[in-house]
């Protein structure tokens, strides 16, 4: 029977990929098959996962861009068609999560936290699907949050404007998915719920009272563990999902349900 979770011969981009799930995801994308280019600022951080996932019999490029600049965007995807010949993956993983209510937060705070979450997806987008076009094949992948569509009333946690940076993912996700289904392209958007990686771990992560009332109020009574976000990533990144876009799929061991 076919894998159709077999990515051999795919090439996949990963933006966010020095570190938590980002670098995750593309273990998990070079462990099943596909070659994987690694985007994100911190160089030293992507060559020593570069080097892990070649030492393990993978392929992978290193490109340091920022995703907010336009022209670094453009000169890294370009660099990847080159290298490979096509583009069939992207993964669109690079995150803020700034904290503050709309009382707290300054404009450019606020700028900070869409140009990273929102005009980084659209700057990817706007460089990866002209090549999946002329390939009639693509498969994007949008990382949003479960704070896509919950918040939290405790002013401690709140976090307004990624609340609307990553509905935002949402939104542009429908929109892509229903414009480049006709040139078999998906695109699917994933709502990670908490997860531990840099961006909580230093935060959420170490406020125990925090860490107490989430498992206590979380169907899963915990947060989620490396690797568990990989499977769906899989699912909408291979074949197995070819009949499948424009969805918004929730990981977050039921905790949108209360």
């Amino acid at each position: 029977m076919k894998n159709l979770f077999n990515l051999d011969g795919k090439v996949a981009i990963i933006t966010g990929a020095s570190s938590g799930l980002g670098a995750d995801a593309a273990r998990a994308f070079a462990e099943n098959g596909a070659s994987v280019a690694l985007f994100a600022r911190r160089a030293e951080k992507l060559e020593a996962l570069a080097n892990e996932i070649e030492a393990a019999g993978g392929k992978a490029l290193t490109v340091p861009c920022d995703v907010t600049n336009e022209e670094a965007v453009e000169q890294g995807v370009q660099k990847v068609f080159d290298e490979f010949g096509k583009i069939d993956i992207l993964l669109n993983n690079a995150g803020i999560a700034i904290p503050g209510g709309v009382e707290d937060l300054t404009a450019e705070a606020w700028d900070k936290g869409m140009d990273i979450n929102v005009k980084g997806p659209f700057f990817m987008a706007k460089y990866v699907v002209p090549h999946m076009r002329k390939a009639k094949y693509g498969k994007i992948v949008n990382v949003a949050s479960v704070n896509a569509v919950i918040a939290d009333k405790v002013p401690v946690l709140w976090r307004h404007n990624y609340n609307a940076s990553k509905a935002a993912v949402r939104g542009l996700t429908l929109g892509m998915a229903a414009s480049y289904m006709q040139d078999n392209i998906t695109v699917n958007a994933i709502g990670p719920g908490l997860f531990e990686s840099e961006m909580t771990q230093d935060t959420l992560f170490k406020n125990p009272d925090f860490l107490k009332m989430y498992n206590m109020t979380s169907p899963a009574s915990r947060p989620g563990k490396r690797g568990e976000l990989n499977g769906t990533i899989l699912y909408f990144a291979s074949d197995a999902s070819s009949y499948v876009t424009g969805q918004f799929v929730v990981v977050d061991g039921g905790t949108e349900l209360v």
